[in-house]
């Protein structure tokens, strides 16, 4: 009877080791957000121009933090930008993705307004100095949904 009860103690301790092991793992990418996307052409995000290529986007670990984004290489060897946001909503969350940008006129790189991971309605807003960010707001927006 002692023996038996000591096997099943055994197995729920199992049970929730594993059940913790597993846990973090799983919540990592939804957790920081990470994404990766390429811009074909130069992009401003918050006082930063990003050349055209492949960029990762992280949030801190720390869901207090979530305010900073962090922008690297693909292979997170190379830190782009530090930069803060704020926090934005939207009605409909979609499966992918999405940037919206605002454009600049041909002399200017586009500008990252906001980015929403994918299946969220609660997103990030770049956060520029005051008067860039009227004239962002009075500029044609356009939001790119992309696939990660």
């Amino acid at each position: 009877m002692k023996r038996e009860a000591v096997g099943k103690s055994f197995v729920i301790v199992a049970l929730l080791l594993g059940f913790l092991a597993v846990l973090p793992a799983a919540r990592a990418d939804e957790t920081n957000q990470e994404t990766k996307v390429t811009f074909n052409q130069a992009v401003q995000v918050s006082g930063h121009i990003l050349p055209a290529g492949t960029y990762l986007f992280l949030l801190p670990e720390d869901i207090n933090q979530h305010q900073v984004v962090r922008i690297f290489s693909p292979d997170r060897r190379k830190l782009y930008a530090i930069v803060l946001t704020t926090s934005t909503e939207r009605s409909q969350p979609t499966d992918d993705t999405a940037f919206t940008l605002a454009g600049r006129g041909s002399a200017l790189p586009e500008a990252i307004v906001t980015w929403f991971y994918p299946g969220r309605t609660v997103g990030h807003e770049f956060l520029y100095p005051k008067q860039l960010q009227k004239e962002l707001g009075k500029d044609q927006q356009t939001t790119i949904v992309a696939g990660n």
